[in-house]
């Protein structure tokens, strides 16, 4: 699985022009799942997001979002697989097809929910706009360990 996770002052995510998911400060999550990818990876990735000392509490940034119990908006995004090497058109061919993929987010917004954190989420599969203001700006690229 791989997850780009933007400290955020305000996200939001919306479908068709209703909001579907919003937080205030915390972190904006995408995430992508390949073939391969577990509930192993999912509860991985949900612990090192929650883990993450990147979140400011009295100024300095060392508190994480299980610390302060800060807001997390997770949105599926298959096109972190996107493979770009060849031509200019991406091929999607490593992204997970919805039936693998979506149970995958479902079960890292769950095991973030059980970690105390609250949780916004997208809509799978469909076409939405994602509105953010990035705080920092702070942008990490995670990779689960089978994918390194």
């Amino acid at each position: 699985m791989r997850a780009v996770v933007q400290r955020v002052s305000a996200a939001s995510v919306t479908v068709g022009g209703q909001v579907r998911g919003e937080i205030p400060a915390g972190l904006l999550v995408l995430v992508g799942v390949t073939h391969s990818d577990t509930d192993s990876d999912a509860r991985w990735l949900a612990g090192k997001i929650a883990g993450l000392r990147v979140l400011r509490d009295g100024g300095r940034d060392e508190a994480s979002a299980a610390s302060i119990g800060a807001p997390v908006l997770v949105v599926s995004q298959f096109t972190l697989y996107a493979d770009t090497n060849s031509g200019r058109r991406p091929s999607w061919q490593a992204a997970a097809p919805a039936g693998h993929a979506e149970p995958l987010v479902a079960a890292v917004c769950e095991e973030l929910r059980a970690l105390g954190l609250p949780v916004a989420t997208g809509e799978f599969g469909a076409t939405m706009a994602v509105h953010s203001v990035n705080d920092g700006p702070l942008t990490l690229l995670l990779e689960t360990p089978s994918r390194r």
